[in-house]
């Protein structure tokens, strides 16, 4: 944590920082709260305010709520990953963080999906090739044969011409 006072810089405690030479000893001593700067909240790691510091000049700490209103998609994720049972299950406010967790589940349910249909995917284009090199298809021979097509187009359109 770091805080401010006059000439000196609390980094943690047990760590001070002196800015100054006449920054004094018994300063050293002071616990970090009378370090910081009065009128100002203090947050934790989380980002809300903590009750031990001093408050603001009206006297509260206004909170900001974490929580989430889902929308129909993201109830729809909830149902799927199996948050809660039934739509009538799922509260009006939720926490980000179970939304956060269930779309990244579904992410995850998501990406197997995907891998799963690739899969059989593969296979049904080695059975189709299978087949289609027993009734002796290939590309080379298609192409063979859509140029030899035209080629008897395109002289029956200069016989049509000539005459």
């Amino acid at each position: 944590m770091l805080a401010a006072a006059e000439s000196l810089l609390r980094l943690r405690p047990g760590r001070i920082l002196s800015c100054a030479p006449r920054a004094s000893r018994e300063a050293a001593r002071l616990p970090i709260a009378l370090l910081r700067p009065r009128g100002l909240p203090h947050y934790s790691s989380g980002g809300a305010p903590s009750s031990s510091g001093p408050q603001g000049p009206a006297g509260k700490v206004h909170r900001v709520p974490a929580e989430h209103k889902p929308s129909q998609f993201d109830k729809k994720i909830l149902l799927w990953t199996g948050r809660f049972k039934a739509m009538e299950d799922i509260p009006p406010r939720i926490p980000p963080e179970m939304i956060d967790a269930a779309r990244n589940k579904a992410r995850v349910k998501a990406c197997y999906i995907m891998i799963g249909l690739t899969i059989i995917a593969c296979f049904a284009v080695i059975a189709s090739a299978k087949r289609a090199v027993e009734r002796h298809e290939s590309l080379t021979s298609w192409n063979l044969a859509k140029k030899a097509k035209w080629r008897e187009e395109a002289a029956l359109a200069a016989q049509a011409k000539a005459k």
